[in-house]
């Protein structure tokens, strides 16, 4: 079967993937544009369009023993990724690629990588957030990739990132095929509200904390 999502593989060397990776070393994000090519990024958003309203459930917040929903926090639906099913693989394929450059290339020590759909009908958003805390959790670097074509300014659902000072730092908005990277613990963002039915892959690289084989913590 042809990859659905064209492979990082084929982009080795390329300016796209090292200038992300520059980036990301020196001011710890990175925003690449075209990081999947249109045709792909419409593939992943018409396969998103088309689950059954069981695939999906309510997002929550916290982990483990600690999640919970909370619409005051966030409104946005998830489905977690799955190597079983053809077109998620293809995806999770070309991230473990992406894992495996950025470990030669950053020596980060990324050891696995977790990741969902994400659906935020008209009016949802998420609040500010951290995706890790420092010591707390084995997340390490954020992914977020747009599925949504020709999404426009008045359409909302910007990513915004702040810096140390609570200041904004980048506002993203998400155009299809576009990636955004981050360290987990170190840029508080938010989603802004939306006013058509956004649709994006949400995902994060981690640490091997594992214990007996389980890794910790789990989703």
């Amino acid at each position: 079967m042809v990859s659905l999502v064209e492979p990082i593989s084929k982009l080795e060397n390329h300016p796209v993937v090292d200038n992300a990776i520059d980036e990301l070393a020196s001011k710890g994000y990175a925003i690449v544009p075209n990081f999947i090519n249109p045709e792909n990024a419409d593939y992943l958003y018409r396969y998103a369009l088309g689950l059954k309203d069981s695939d999906w459930q309510q997002a929550g917040v916290g982990r483990a023993d600690n999640y919970t929903t909370n619409t005051q926090v966030r409104r946005d639906r998830i489905r977690w990724l799955q190597a079983q099913d053809a077109v998620e693989r293809a995806y999770l394929d070309t991230m473990a690629t992406l894992q495996q450059q950025l470990n030669r290339q950053l020596f980060m020590g990324l050891f696995d990588y977790e990741s969902h759909l994400a659906h935020y009908p008209p009016g949802a958003f998420y609040r500010k957030h951290l995706d890790a805390f420092k010591g707390r959790s084995n997340r390490i670097l954020t992914t977020v990739v747009y599925l949504n074509p020709d999404w426009q300014v008045h359409d909302g659902g910007e990513l915004v990132m702040y810096d140390d000072q609570h200041q904004v730092l980048q506002t993203v908005l998400p155009k299809a095929g576009t990636l955004v990277l981050f360290l987990s613990d170190t840029f508080v963002h938010e989603v802004r509200e939306g006013h058509r039915d956004r649709y994006s892959i949400t995902g994060w690289f981690r640490h091997n904390t594992s214990i007996n084989g389980v890794i910790d913590p789990t989703r």
